[in-house]
Order: structure tokens, then sequence, then C-alpha cells
């Protein structure tokens, strides 16, 4: 063990004591219930930055900084596979050259879900692949990005795919770099850092990440969890296929169990429709009764599910033949009467509605079997291993939410595989440049996660190990952060303005634990961060509250109650911008007003004897922190996109791809 782990682990023992000693002091007794409004929705919040907290310190117990890999070997079969929608010809054009480039052999595809003629002239005048969807697609759920890459795993064969969005510009030694890893045979994945050459120094729209993209990811990996991130990723193709094949015999699987489970009931329901002297419907139906319950105990002794869907569906097609053919019988031999009736009375203009007793005799046929036909034909129709409803019966990449990434690589942990951080940098791309463009990604990003989370919890995933579950659900966590937020904006303004205490007392109790816990949890980051800066991450963790809070709703919206989503594939381009994206941040904006108004409230109060000085002091620190940490929004609105130059430490790779992307421009 490095002697900076130890350091880490011996940090992450101590934030946890003073923590868990803090919190439960705050519970046992320093809520004023007489504000309960506020004391409640901050011991709250406390306990949820504490959980954070401790995830946090599980986590980098096990930060994995890795060696190089050992060099690939010769004669792997590798597919670059370049995603793209909308983006500007020649900016996917500068990525794929780029891709083309890459020492080790490989086939570039670029995969074009525009369908546009002149991306396809480009990429096949420079030798480089060109893929749309295909016909099985018209009509059918898209996907986005997932249905994408989904198409061409069906139309392409490397052993390995280096995926990569159309901005991320890769280096030569991409695939030298991380080949090797895959060595182990049990290695899925490989991700490498998303690195941006259009950022400048102050990083005004916090972009870099450098702690997701460094210790966050290196503590995953030590755990087995390392993030597939949607680009600049090396997938196992084997693995992709195990995952797709899994998932659509397990949703299969389970949709026939639960069809033949329901059925019986569906089918008892149909057969008291049916009036007692119809024997003949009454016994059809009993008959489907017991295929179901023969498919069942077939499957319940291991029969393969193909072959039970199989006979099963054959049987009961049978008897619904069966019911079909008399019905009809049943209802020529009416019509039959009818007619001969209509015959008799020598009446050669006879019609149905002028003769009371033909209509008579058609309304006694309301008992007809075809509802419990329509009851058969679906119970058929739902054991069907097809997917009719999707463009492809295997989707390896996860469509069950917004972004494809999580989703897939929490697949491909329970299944087994391994992956691996590579910290180093190997493809360079593009940030947004505006504030708008912006939100409209973190808010993609934050939707996705809380899809999955509503759809497959990883805690309740058992093919995961616990401390994967953790990791998944780690990040799943932090984007909560924008309820705790509001409670950490409201509290200082409440006690500032209308002189609420949100705790009984701001004693030396209350401060013999909060500080040192605050402290200690301040020195862990720096130590674990090991001079990269994490500044940022901690302002718009704060800032974005409302983007975090609508990312929340709208993803519960739409698992939980069939709301379509609201969101949009970020832009590759500038939104130029007329002038500061004020409009963009009214929330923000309105708790900086009341921070700001309630320091000039809180002072007078304390001038004129009407608050204590202590805690008003302490109100003003919080709120100084608060401002710090919310004001990075409003820097961000006045950024006005990148200017050449202004990033200076960018590596020599970075440069060189900086350049050109100007030279394409």
């Amino acid at each position: 063990m490095s002697r900076r782990l130890l350091l880490i682990r011996v940090i992450v023992v101590v934030t946890a004591l003073t923590g868990l000693n803090y919190i439960t002091w705050r519970w046992l007794f320093s809520i004023n219930f007489d504000a309960w409004y506020i004391a409640f929705p901050l011991i709250l919040a406390e306990t949820y930055s504490l959980i954070d907290s401790l995830l946090f310190g599980f986590g980098i117990w096990r930060l994995k900084e890795r060696p190089a890999p050992p060099p690939p070997p010769d004669g792997l079969t590798v597919d670059v596979l370049i995603t793209t929608y909308n983006e500007p010809v020649d900016l996917v054009m500068t990525t794929a050259l780029a891709a083309k480039a890459i020492r080790y052999p490989h086939q570039t595809w670029i995969l074009d879900d525009g369908n546009r003629p002149e991306m396809r002239a480009a990429a096949e005048e420079h030798g480089i692949g060109w893929i749309s969807r295909s016909e099985e697609w018209a009509g059918m759920p898209r996907h986005a990005k997932a249905g994408n890459l989904n198409n061409a795993l069906v139309q392409t064969d490397g052993e390995f795919l280096l995926i990569l969005d159309a901005d991320q510009v890769p280096t030569p030694e991409m695939l030298d770099a991380t080949l090797g890893y895959f060595d182990d045979p049990e290695m899925g994945l490989v991700q490498t850092p998303q690195f941006f050459v259009n950022v400048p120094e102050s990083d005004p729209l916090g972009s870099q990440a450098p702690l997701f993209y460094g210790p966050i990811q290196q503590s995953k990996d030590g755990w087995n969890s390392a993030f597939f991130c949607g680009s600049n990723a090396v997938i196992r193709r084997e693995a992709l296929v195990q995952i797709g094949v899994a998932r659509y015999a397990g949703e299969i699987a389970l949709r026939v169990y639960q069809t033949l489970y329901y059925a019986t009931g569906v089918l008892k329901k149909a057969r008291k429709q049916v009036p007692a002297e119809e024997t003949a419907t009454r016994e059809a139906l009993l008959e489907v009764e017991a295929l179901v319950r023969g498919a069942r105990k077939e499957l319940a002794d291991g029969e393969a599910l193909f072959d039970v869907t199989y006979r099963f569906q054959r049987s009961v097609d049978e008897v619904r033949r069966r019911m079909v053919d008399a019905d009809l019988s049943g209802l020529q031999a009416d019509l039959a009467e009818i007619a001969a009736l209509g015959a008799a009375e020598g009446d050669q203009d006879f019609s149905l509605d002028d003769n009371q007793e033909a209509l008579a005799r058609l309304a006694e046929r309301d008992w007809s079997p075809m509802g419990a036909i329509e009851s058969v034909t679906a119970l058929v129709d739902a054991v069907d291993v097809d997917r009719g409803g999707e463009a492809q019966a295997v989707m390896p990449m996860a469509t069950i939410s917004v972004t494809e990434d999580m989703a897939t690589c929490m697949r491909m942990h329970g299944l087994g595989w391994k992956s691996a951080y590579h910290d180093t940098p190997l493809a360079f791309g593009l940030a947004p440049e505006d504030l708008k463009t912006m939100l409209t990604q973190r808010l993609r990003w934050a939707q996705g996660t809380m899809q999955v989370m509503f759809r497959e919890n990883p805690l309740t995933q058992k093919r995961l190990s616990w401390p994967q579950r953790l990791m998944y659900f780690s990040t799943m966590w932090s984007y909560l952060s924008g309820f705790a937020a509001i409670v950490y904006l409201a509290a200082p303004v409440l006690f500032l303005v209308f002189g609420v205490l949100p705790v009984q007392a701001l004693s030396s109790d209350f401060f013999l634990r909060l500080i040192p816990f605050l402290v200690i949890n301040q020195l862990l980051f720096i130590v674990v961060s090991d001079g990269r800066p994490t500044w940022r991450g901690m302002q718009y963790s704060l800032a974005l509250f409302p983007t975090w809070i609508r990312a929340f709703t709208s993803a519960f919206g739409n698992v939980f109650m069939g709301r379509s989503l609201d969101f949009a594939v970020t832009p590759k381009e500038k939104q130029d911008p007329t002038g500061p994206a004020y409009h963009l941040i009214k929330p923000q904006l309105f708790a900086i007003g009341a921070l700001l108004l309630a320091v000039v409230i809180g002072t007078v109060r304390m001038i004129t004897g009407d608050a204590e000085v202590l805690p008003t002091l302490f109100n003003f620190v919080w709120v100084g922190l608060d401002l710090a940490l919310i004001s990075v929004i409003v820097q961000a609105a006045r950024y006005r996109g990148f200017e050449p130059g202004s990033a200076t430490s960018l590596p020599a790779t970075a440069q060189a791809a900086l350049r050109n992307r100007e030279e394409a421009s």
C-alpha cells in the first residue's frame, strides 16, 4: 500500500467518525422543534450530505492507480465507431480522419443517424465506412445514440469497439495504450478520460471534471466498477453481445412467466361471459386453461422456453380455430334461417331493419365467443418470443434511459465482466461554450442517471457485488443534491430575516462537533485530488440545483407516470447568445438576491439588538459560502465562448487536436 493511500484511509476513518458524531448529536439533542419547518429539512439535508461523504470515502478506500498495460498482441480486429446525428460534416470528418490515423490496425466507421448524403460522400471520399439505420428501424423506437450503436453492432464484426463522440479526436496511440488491458479474458471495458481543448483556464462552465476523471473513476476502478462514459472507451464485443442476449432472454422469459401466471384469471373471466348452454365454447376455454397449467409446469421443470412456447402456441391456435369455425357456423346458420324467413314471406325487398324477429335472432348472439377468442389470441401473442415492437430483438446497448452508458456498464458488471480506468487522456473533444448548451448537457446526464435509478436501482441488482452497488448508487445519490441545496440556501435567510434558528442553540457543543468534521472533510478532498482543481465541481453541485431537481422530477414522471421526457441532444456548436444568459438562471439569481438581502436585514437586526451577535456572524459566514459557490452561475451566464490561446496548459497531443480543429473550421 502506498503512503498516499494509507493517508487517505486514515482521513476517511476520521471523517466518518467526526461526521457520525456530529449527525448523531444533531438528531438526538439539537433539533429546534419550535421551528420544525426548517429544522427537519436541515437535519435531513445534513444527513444526506454525510451519506454522500461516506459513499465518497468508501470509494476512495481502494483508489487504484494502474500501471501501464502490456502492449497489445498483433491480429486483434477493432471497429472504431464515431456516432453523429446532426453535427457539422467538417467536425465529424476531423474526428474520423484522426481515427483513421490510429496506428493499430482497425476499421473506422461513421454512424450517421442523420442519414445525410453529404456525410456519406465525405466518408467514402476518404475510405471511411458509413453506416445509417437499416430499414428495420422504420416506424420503430429509435433509442437515440443507443439505437445508433445497436444498429451498427449488427453491421460490423470487430472483436473490439472503440466508441467516440463526433467531437472526440483520438490520438494515434489510443488503441496501443488500451488494448493491452484485454489480455485479461474477463476485461470487458476500458474507459479513458474526456478532456476538452476549448476550455479556458478558469473553466467557467465546469467542463473538465478533473475530480471525476481522476480520483472518482480510480476509486470505482478499485471496486471493479469503473464507469462507461459514452465515449473514449474500448469495449469487448463479446461482452456487449452477452449483455444483449441475456437481456433479451430475461425480458422474454419474464413476459412469458407473467403472461402464463395471469392467464388463468383472464380465461376464467372470459368463460363467465359465456352462457351456460354454450358448452362448446366453455369447454374450449377450459382446454386452454389446461394448456396454460401444462406450460407453467413444463417451465418449472426446466424445459427450454422456446420449446414450451412453441408447443403452447400451436395447441392454443388449434383450439382457437375450432372456436372460430364453430362461431362462424352458428352465424351462417342464423343468417340462412333469416333469409329463409324472408323468402317464406314472399318479400323480395326483405330487410333486417324491417323485421323485428330477425333483429331479435341476431341480438341473441351477444353471447358470441368472439370476446373469448380475442382473449385467447392475446394470450398467444403475449407468449411470442419475438420483439415485434423493436427494430432489433437483441439490444446490447441499454435503451432504458436517455444516456446509454451507465445502464450498459452496470449490466456488464452484473454478468461478471471487469472494467478498467486508464487515467491518461487519449482523445480530445469540445465542451459546451455557452450556458444554454451546458445546461442541456447536464440535464440529459442527470435525467439518464435518474431513469436508471428508478428502473434498475443498483441496490437491488443481485448480480452486482455490494461494493459495485454502492459505487453506482453513489453517483445516482449525488444528483439528489438539488433538494439539499434549497435547504442550505433557505436556512441562513430564515435566521437573518426572521430570527428562526433550526438548532436549539449555536453552542460550543455545536461548533466542537461541526467544525472538525468540515475541516477533515475538506482535507480529504485536498489529499484525494492531489493537486487537481475541485472547486468548480463543488460550486456546480450547489449552483445547478434547479437542473438537478428538474432532472429528478422529469425522470420520475417519465418512468412512473409515462410522461414524455423533455430533453435534447447537446449541440456541438456555440449558440451565439446576444448577451448574458440571465434568463436561464432566474432561480439562482433569486437565491443570490435573497442571500444579499438577508445579510442587510441581519446586519440591521444585529446592530439594533434584535439578533444575537454569534449566531448572526455564523450565518454571515454561511451566506458567504453559499454566495461563493452559487456565484459561478453568474460567471457562466456571462461567458461568451472559448478564445484560442486561453487554454495554456494543454498537453501536446491536445494542442495538436486544437490546431486541427482550427484548421478544419
